[in-house]
Formats: C-alpha cells, sequence, structure tokens
C-alpha cells in the first residue's frame, strides 16, 4: 500500500494506537474508520483513552523516521533550536549542520524525511482529533464530558494547524496580509469527507481563521462543561499533558502574536497566565522535567514509558545519555555573557565567571578548542585542564545530578528524572506568557511602561534577578524584551521561529568574532546581502502530500543525494 497522508489520515487511529508502549492506559484497537472503530467512541470513558492516546504520541518514538523523531521534542530541537541564533551542539556540527544551518537541499527537498516528519507528525494529531469532534456526541456519557472531550479535540486541532503554518508559511510580515499560502485544512475525518480528500492549500489568513474557530469553540465548550482536566483524569501527576482552557488560551496567545494581532495575544495571554504562578528560584534549579507552578501545557514522560535513546532528554539534560559521554549543549557566548551576574538563568550554564581565573590572566580562547566536535571543549593544555577542574566544581555546587561537563558554555537547565532520556517537557509556561505580554503592550502603545512592568514582573519580582530594572525604551525596549525572551526560553524550541516572525537574522559569531560557534555552524543566516531567504525561513510542502492530493499544483523538488546525506546525519 503506498504510505500517503490520506492513509495516515484513514488509519489515524489505527496508527497511533499501534505504537509500543509499557502503559496499561495505552490503547491498541481497531481504526476510527472500521465498523469496529466505533466502539472507541461509544462511551466518553472511552474517548478519554483517546485523548491520552493524542497526548501520548507528543512523546512517542515515531519509528518510520528513526531515533530522533520523538513529537513534541523533535519540534523542539531540530526545528526550533538547531537552526536558531542561540541553541550550539558542537560535537554534532559537522555532521548536523545542514539541518543547523537550514540549507536549501534539506529545507527545500520535498522527499526529505526532515521535511516531510511535522507534517506527518501533525496532520497524525489533527485526523484523530478529527474522529473526536465529529463523533464524541453519539458515545454515551455526560453532556459535560462530551462538551470537555470535544474542547479537547479542537484544541489538539488548532494547536497542529499552527504549528503547521509555522514552518511551512511564510512569516505573516511577508505573507500580504495573509494572502500567501496556508496549509491543508482537513477538518473532517476521511470516511466522511469522500472526494474532499484531495483538498487545496489554504491562504495563511484562513489557515489563522481556522485556527481561532476552533480555539473559540473550544473555549466555549470547556465553558458550557463546568469542568477541567484534573476533574476527569485519572493520574493527577499526568494531567500536564492534557489541554484545557489555560491551554486553548495560550495557544490563542502565541498564534496571534506570531499573526501580529497583539491585542488578541495580549488579552489571552493574560487569560493563560491567570493561574500558573512563576516558579521560584529553587524550582527553576530544579531541571525542567517535572511540571512546576508555572507549567501550562507540557508532554509527560516516567520511567514506566520510556522511549529510550529516542527521548528528548537524551541530548538536552545535564545529567542525560549524551553529558555522561561527556558532549554538552551550550548557549550563544554572546546572549549569555550579555547579562548580570545576579542573574539565576545565567547560573544554569558555564560562562566564564565559573571557568576561567579570577585574576583575568588566561582568556576563552587560551582554554578551549575552536575547531570541529572539540569547539568550547576545555583542552588538554594545563590552562584548560584547569579551567575544566574550575568549571565542574561549580557544576556538582549547582545541579547536583549533573555529570561532568566537558564544554565551556554548556548547559544546566535540564535534566532527566531517569536514565537515559527520561523527563517531562514544557509546553507553554507562565513565563512565555509574560512575555508575550510585554511584547503586545511595546506595540499597543507609545507608553513604555506596561511593557517594562512585564519585564519587572518576569525579572525581578520573581527573584530571577533582584537587582533588574527597565528604563528603556522605544527599539532599544524591544531589544530588551528580545534579550530576555531569548534567555528564559533557550533550549524549549523558540529560536527559530522567534528569528521568523520577528524578521531578525540568525547571526553565530565565530571565535574570531567573540563568539563560541565553530566554522560549521557560523555566519549571517536568512538574509543574504540584506535579502530575505525565503529557503531558510519556509520548509516546502513534502511530495508525500502533493504526489497524492490533485487539488495540489508544485513542482516536487528532490535532491538525489539527500538519503545519503541523511543517513549520516544520525550520528
Amino acid at each position: 500500500m503506498k504510505y500517503t497522508f490520506k492513509n495516515v489520515m484513514i488509519l489515524g487511529l489505527g496508527c497511533l494506537l499501534g505504537f509500543t508502549s509499557c502503559s496499561d492506559s495505552w490503547l491498541n484497537t481497531d481504526s476510527t474508520q472500521t465498523a469496529e472503530g466505533d466502539v472507541i467512541f461509544s462511551t466518553t470513558d472511552n474517548a478519554k483513552l483517546v485523548i491520552n492516546g493524542i497526548c501520548r504520541t507528543m512523546v512517542q518514538q515515531h519509528a518510520y523516521y528513526g531515533q530522533n523523531f520523538n513529537g513534541e521534542g523533535t519540534m523542539k530541537l531540530l526545528y526550533g533550536e538547531y537552526p536558531g541564533q542561540d541553541f550550539n551542539f558542537p560535537y554534532m556540527a559537522p555532521g548536523w549542520s545542514p539541518l543547523m544551518n537550514n540549507q536549501s537541499t534539506i529545507t527545500q527537498s520535498s522527499s526529505s524525511i526532515y521535511d516531510s516528519y511535522p507534517w506527518y507528525y501533525y496532520y497524525l494529531i489533527i485526523g484523530n482529533a478529527n474522529a473526536v469532534i465529529n463523533r464524541i456526541d453519539k458515545a454515551e456519557g455526560s453532556q459535560e464530558e462530551k462538551d470537555f472531550l470535544k474542547a479537547e479535540a479542537l484544541t489538539f486541532r488548532a494547536y497542529s494547524f499552527f504549528r503547521l503554518a509555522e514552518l511551512y508559511c511564510e512569516p505573516w510580515a511577508r505573507s500580504n496580509d495573509g494572502a500567501t499560502d496556508g496549509v491543508v485544512l482537513r477538518i473532517k475525518e476521511v470516511a466522511e469527507a469522500g472526494e474532499e480528500t484531495d483538498l487545496k492549500l489554504s491562504t495563511l489568513a484562513e489557515t489563522y481563521k481556522q485556527v481561532y474557530d476552533d480555539l473559540d469553540e473550544a473555549l466555549r465548550l470547556y465553558e458550557v462543561s463546568g469542568l477541567t482536566r484534573d476533574d476527569i483524569y485519572w493520574d493527577a501527576t499526568s494531567n500536564i499533558s492534557f489541554p484545557d482552557a489555560p491551554v486553548a488560551h495560550a495557544i490563542y496567545a502565541r498564534a496571534a502574536l506570531t499573526r501580529q494581532d497583539y491585542a488578541v495575544a495580549k488579552e489571552h495571554a493574560a487569560l493563560a497566565r491567570a493561574n500558573f504562578p512563576l516558579m521560584d528560584t529553587n524550582t527553576y534549579y530544579s531541571g525542567f522535567c517535572t511540571p512546576s507552578s508555572e507549567w501550562i501545557w507540557g508532554v509527560y514522560n516516567d520511567a514506566s514509558e520510556t522511549i529510550w535513546y529516542y527521548g528528548w532528554q537524551l541530548f538536552m539534560a545535564c545529567n542525560g545519555y549524551y553529558a555522561q559521554q561527556n558532549i554538552n549543549v551550550c548557549i550563544n557566548r554572546d546572549l549569555v555573557e550579555s547579562f548580570a551576574d545576579s542573574d539565576i538563568r545565567k547560573g544554569l550554564f558555564l560562562t566564564e565567571s565559573t571557568f576561567l581565573p579570577e585574576d583575568g590572566s588566561k582568556t576563552f580562547l587560551e582554554v578551549v578548542g575552536t575547531e570541529s566536535r572539540n569547539a568550547n571543549k576545555f583542552n588538554n593544555t594545563a590552562e584548560g585542564q584547569a579551567a575544566s577542574t574550575k568549571a565542574n566544581k561549580y557544576v556538582k555546587e549547582t545541579v547536583a545530578s549533573a555529570t561532568s561537563q566537558a564544554y565551556a558554555y554548556a548547559s544546566l537547565k535540564f535534566q532527566a528524572t531517569a536514565q537515559p532520556a527520561v523527563g517531562c517537557q514544557p509546553i507553554f509556561r507562565a513565563s512565555e506568557m509574560l512575555l508575550i505580554e510585554a511584547e503586545a503592550n511595546y506595540y499597543l502603545s507609545s507608553d513604555p511602561t506596561a511593557a517594562q512592568n512585564s519585564l519587572v514582573e518576569l525579572n525581578k519580582n520573581s527573584g530571577r534577578d533582584p537587582q533588574y530594572t527597565c528604563t528603556v525604551t522605544g527599539e532599544d525596549l524591544l531589544k530588551e524584551i528580545k534579550k530576555y525572551r531569548r534567555l528564559e526560553l533557550w533550549g524549549e524550541g523558540f529560536s527559530w521561529y522567534d528569528c521568523k516572525r520577528w524578521g531578525d537574522p540568525v547571526v553565530r559569531n565565530s571565535f574570531k568574532e567573540g563568539g563560541n560557534y565553530s566554522s560549521y555552524i557560523s555566519g549571517t543566516f536568512g538574509f543574504k546581502d540584506g535579502n530575505y531567504v525565503s529557503e531558510f525561513w519556509k520548509w516546502i510542502l513534502p511530495n508525500r502530500e502533493s504526489d497524492y492530493n490533485s487539488a495540489i499544483e508544485m513542482k516536487s523538488v528532490s535532491y538525489t543525494h539527500l538519503r545519503a546525506h541523511e543517513t549520516s546525519l544520525h550520528l
């Protein structure tokens, strides 16, 4: 049978429920498109398991694609951080540089697994959300539960359409008010859609309208249901993975900000974070691997449902598998060194104060390597080993569970709760919502006070930097918002997406320029000679859609050498 996105839709829930899992609540049953599949939606209790399955696929190994493809973790790392401006993975940079640099051989190859994975993943969620939306009304159970479950499915669908638009569409600022191509708006089950399985691309404006409409209806249903996720799900520890009204508000806020709809973004950001106080300073150092007070939505993962070497923490955790092999992820030196030492977030990275002599007798370039996989790695000179010793004394004093860190500017932000890569991941935090309010306030008013106050609340009042003040105005205020957004949300999958919507180039300075990026990935990306480079910012429509959807006309781009090249990327 041909593997097409139509078939993903037809077999959606069957695929979703067919993955291997250790969880007792993990279903293995028939496709929703069969007669037997109707049993899945015969009761609201069964339908809850379907929602549970959608949650689970957001942190599940998708084996067809390979080790690095695991749902939201993949979308954060490969698509949000790798091509962004603040993430540095020196050991992987030589082999992964085509993806880290978003080369056209990657982003414009419609046959590439890197191009098709987000399309596959989010339409898998959409297909199964559609099954809930279209069938839940006939289920046996209370009206309140049916309303809530439909609202959750609408929330999943809105989130997925939005994420697809972020990756495969032009940024709103270059869309001619949304007139450019959007995505395929599949809102029916394939069995019901008939000839509508072949659907043309919407406009970007139509895509955002669908996102808004889904969220409006979801919020209405959440309200009339009178329920929250804690009311109807059985495991309080994993409830962070289930959407509810605050999650819908958070998606609304992020989508509206990306659409430059600032009043809407501000409104929903405030509603999303209303009952999610910012975490305290001690919690900030606890590893971002278990939900805290400010997590609005996240993916849940524990040792009973480990995905082993597919997990996001494999790369990101300072006590995870790669860290145990003396391979670390690092932050942009230019960014983190621009912050005051009083900022606790700076303390989660090995900055110069943690590894260089206090007397200033040695420089950064004297203690680290500068090329290939050794970029940022403490060298074997006496000076380098002394720097490493000082750094790892700091590591153990800061994060007890962390392994020794072999690289300058290594991250201590993320931890794993079990090995080799177990832990939850935040999708939305109250901190992001507060930053959205700051940015929205900047654009909505010539008075800088509201935007300044948002930054003070995030930075000073939270204790993240007790000495923080904000008096800047105009363009400097926007730079301040961007700067703190880059640090606060580092590693959580925002960097490339933010640069795209801001219209900012991705700048990674080399060692010669005072930065810490090797020659493989240093440079300025996204603009050439001041001109916008679309191939860096907009992924091509995968041929697994265009080849089998007769309503779409496009040239299928294929780089014949790419499959072999992809093999080399799996290091």
